[in-house]
């Protein structure tokens, strides 16, 4: 081997392994959902969802199909939409879809839902790009069910879509968990200002080393703060968690509970039209469900949800609480609080699988590479 030609191909195989460290991992979007306790395992969900472009606009009902919504109710409360909203309405780009979450082996998807029928033309690949916008890739359709080879799917073959997804507590908080697909020019410090939280949080919970790695399309955990509330431990509903910007139906829909950055308490109130023999009254005495008092110039008192139970019959539980409204004033609206990093501090993410892998391919053939000749 001549002299020169050993540092030429040692430069040459760092500049592989450096090329090697710093591309971008596969974008599968598997969440970290490490919650083990039964109740703790499952969650509710924020999905985005955007029609790719070129696609027809689609409508609230289009929307409510595809994701197999229980109730268009359901649709429009995680947008904050009227309940007056028709179901022939636009939908909203991007538009917020409520799903359920299951966590399982270190890692979260959606429960059964959605599921796909598998139509003349379809390939994996077109239904997790051109059907659910990129949500999933189709290695996580074909893994999910069991499809050894994605270019051989039979027509009328039914589907679940694993939409990742997680119920884990961020920082030691309860957070609603929203997959977002980042748009073309996002930058994870303008994602993590439109959606209230750090760039730290966004890059811990996505296990990301560096901002500048966020490329188009990719599937980020955005964690949502979830208003406060006082809802019994031993109620039916004790998880409920509602995001800014958004509202839920619960108790059989008879309550209707919104969630508001100028307070981060959950204010909740008789849900309008809905029948009044079908759901229990809800009174503090004789003071109905989200009606206030004033009993101070200081004191505010208000008859607040606290769940709902129906271990022998059907009963809405509600109780008084009171705030002190004098150490408020002059004070603007409560700001989203940015969570501590070091709350959020994971451990390194230089040597994820998927790269130590293409790493040590690379190793092997540089070793191969200096050994000719």
């Amino acid at each position: 081997m001549a002299p020169l030609q050993l540092p030429v191909r040692l430069v040459a195989c760092f500049l592989l392994l450096a090329a090697a460290a710093l591309a971008p991992a596969a974008r599968a979007g598997r969440f970290a959902c490490n919650a083990t306790a039964p109740r703790a395992s499952t969650c509710q969900a924020l999905v985005s969802y955007a029609p790719p472009n070129g696609t027809a606009a689609a409508t609230l009902a289009h929307v409510r199909e595809l994701f197999q919504l229980r109730s268009h109710r359901a649709l429009l409360a995680a947008n904050g939409l009227p309940l007056s909203t028709p179901p022939t309405a636009p939908a909203p780009t991007p538009l917020r879809v409520r799903l359920p979450c299951l966590c399982s082996g270190g890692a979260g998807a959606t429960f059964q839902r959605p599921t796909y029928r598998i139509r003349a033309g379809d390939t994996l690949d077109a239904i997790a790009r051109g059907v659910f916008a990129g949500l999933v890739t189709f290695q996580d359709i074909a893994a999910a069910n069991n499809v050894s080879d994605p270019n051989k799917v039979a027509v009328g073959q039914q589907l679940w879509i694993p939409v990742p997804c997680s119920c884990d507590p961020v920082g030691g908080e309860p957070v609603v968990h929203y997959t977002y697909v980042a748009p073309a020019g996002s930058s994870v410090a303008g994602i993590a200002q439109e959606f209230g939280t750090t760039e730290e949080t966004i890059l811990a919970v996505n296990r990301m080393h560096d901002a500048k790695s966020l490329v188009a399309g990719q599937v980020l955990d955005v964690p949502l703060r979830a208003c406060g509330s006082t809802i019994s431990n031993t109620a039916i509903d004790k998880n409920l968690r509602v995001p800014n910007g958004s509202y839920i139906l619960t108790a059989n829909n008879c309550v209707m509970c919104g969630c508001s950055s100028s307070t981060w308490q959950l204010d909740c109130q008789p849900t309008q039209g809905i029948s009044s023999s079908a759901c229990p009254a809800a009174k503090c005495g004789e003071m109905f469900l989200g009606n206030t008092s004033s009993p101070s110039s200081c004191e505010t008192t208000k008859c607040s949800y606290a769940g709902y139970t129906n271990t022998t019959s059907f009963t809405i539980l509600a109780n008084l609480t009171t705030s002190n409204v004098c150490n408020a004033a002059g004070l603007s609206p409560m700001a989203q609080p940015a969570h501590s990093s070091s709350a959020f501090r994971l451990e390194p993410a230089w040597l994820r699988w998927t790269e130590l892998v293409v790493s040590l391919h690379v190793v092997l053939l540089c070793l191969g590479y200096l050994r000719r000749g």
